[in-house]
């Protein structure tokens, strides 16, 4: 294993690839209706049950009850009040094992204690916010940029969504084009001008409720693993202002739900390179996740820009930043002052590099560098999806269950490798309506999982952190085998 990285053996992509094909060409495997309905009866409304009386009180001031888009809603949110290592526990007491970890950032666990004394000391001299500068801001900065090699300069923002936005403004002002070129499927954030071909390649703006179709003017998607499709769109905007950037999460789609080829990160900077376009990496998840120097350490790319959150913060809020070289980071100096040499862009936030999530950030980044947890969590998450192809093959499941380092996939159904062709518009209801049928089945077997005491993103993705051990690894399988064991083919 290199040591430097989480990765140790890069997935085969075009076998992960033949797999979801022959996933999605099938009916639909799910947790079969009478285990569910025992599930939502027996752990659910029994062994939940402050749970759910919280929740429906909530409803009636909280839309959906709750305010984050990675709750579970079948057959209600579970409350957690408790989150330590690997575990997550919920109001009612139940312990969980936690493959969401907050969605990602917390790579040594939950709540770690180094980082928390150093937020309490924080909180006792200087409080959480002053929005004046802080010794914290340089100290976490200059450690990313020590750690990425690309990252010339760093602006700490609120947010990874924010840092996207930021990208876009500053992309247009270094190279004066227009166009911005994202890979279909990927996620940057939702803000308006990139809610565009989200979820499914080829969707455009059919998955962007509430923003104008006008907003999407001069924002395209091309698809993964295709690089003439790339080259041809890129070619086209030539013609109609040039593109800005190439916007690209560098393990994949919706955190590498459908891989790239191990070439395709160094190939589209060529071609960046080629049209004068900047290649930004949104490292949101992949930044100290895949490696200290994030996946373009891993791929050996070095893009213009450089997205981060999730981790940045140490599980901590306020975590967004955007780094890059010096020439297109000066774009966003900040400050009150007089006539600027160049054009500013347009960014901001009351909150952003806080003392406490720069001093949460700081400290988890070393930790992280001093631990070894990147390739910790790597290390466990090739176990674990050892153990769990082997159930697979065990009960001859259709799933399909990969790993980029401690970024894990358990497809049961392949929602989002279905992608739409406008050029058969009436294949389009149909894969829509699919698709809309099987993220009901992926919350199904997510809230089969939660039963069993495993919570995962979504039903389809895990996360590993070094709080995880070996010796968990035997019960964690148990768990998922009693999921494996009451699913079957719908009809």
């Amino acid at each position: 294993m290199n040591n430097e990285f989480a990765i140790s053996n890069y997935p085969d992509v075009k076998k992960v690839t033949s797999q979801l094909d022959e996933l999605i060409s099938q009916p639909i495997w799910s947790v079969r209706p009478d285990a569910l309905k025992w599930y939502e009866t027996e752990y659910f409304d029994k062994k939940c049950m402050k749970s759910k009386a919280l929740i429906e009180e909530a409803k009636e001031i909280i839309p959906g009850g709750v305010q984050h888009n990675l709750a579970f809603n079948h057959p209600f949110p579970i409350a957690f009040e408790k989150a330590e290592g690997a575990f997550l526990y919920d109001i009612d007491g139940n312990r969980y094992y936690d493959f969401l970890q907050a969605g990602g950032p917390t790579i040594l666990g939950s709540n770690p204690k180094e980082v928390r004394e150093q937020v309490f000391r924080l909180l006792e001299e200087c409080g959480p916010s002053t929005g004046l500068f802080h010794e914290y801001e340089y100290k976490l900065a200059k450690k990313v940029t020590e750690c990425f090699a690309s990252v010339e300069m760093f602006r700490m923002l609120g947010s990874g969504t924010e840092a996207c936005m930021a990208a876009v403004r500053v992309a247009r002002l270094a190279t004066k084009n227009k166009n911005i070129l994202k890979m279909g499927g990927a996620y940057h954030g939702w803000s308006d001008q990139l809610a565009y071909g989200i979820r499914i390649p080829g969707s455009r703006g059919t998955q962007a409720s509430g923003v104008p179709k006008h907003i999407f003017k001069q924002t395209q998607e091309f698809f993964p693993n295709d690089l003439d499709d790339l080259e041809k769109k890129l070619k086209i905007n030539q013609l109609h202002g040039g593109t800005a950037a190439v916007f690209i999460e560098p393990v994949g789609p919706e955190s590498g739900t459908r891989p790239l080829d191990l070439s395709f990160n160094k190939s589209v900077e060529q071609l960046c390179r080629k049209y004068g376009a900047l290649l930004v990496f949104d490292e949101v998840v992949t930044g100290f996740r895949i490696g200290m120097s994030g996946a373009q350490g891993y791929f050996g790319v070095s893009p213009d820009l450089t997205i981060f959150g999730k981790v940045l913060a140490g599980g901590y809020p306020g975590a967004g930043g955007l780094g890059g070289k010096k020439e297109v980071m000066k774009y966003l100096s900040a400050g009150i002052s007089g006539e600027a040499k160049h054009k500013k862009a347009l960014v901001g936030g009351t909150m952003a590099a806080n003392p406490l999530s720069c001093v949460a950030g700081y400290v988890t980044l070393c930790e992280i560098e001093r631990t070894h947890a990147i390739q910790k969590s790597g290390q466990f998450a090739d176990k674990l999806i050892a153990g769990l192809q082997e159930l697979i093959d065990q009960y001859k499941l259709p799933f399909v269950a990969f790993n980029q380092g401690s970024i894990c996939h358990l497809e049961t159904v392949g929602a989002m490798h279905f992608s739409i062709d406008w050029g058969k518009p009436w294949q389009i209801p149909g894969i829509l309506r699919q698709t809309s049928l099987r993220k009901q089945e992926m919350e199904h077997m997510g809230a089969a999982y939660m039963a069993e005491g495993i919570v995962t993103l979504a039903g389809s993705r895990l996360y590993t952190s070094a709080a995880y051990t070996d010796d968990m690894l035997p019960d964690i399988l148990s768990r998922f085998k009693n999921v494996f064991m009451n699913t079957a083919k719908l009809a």
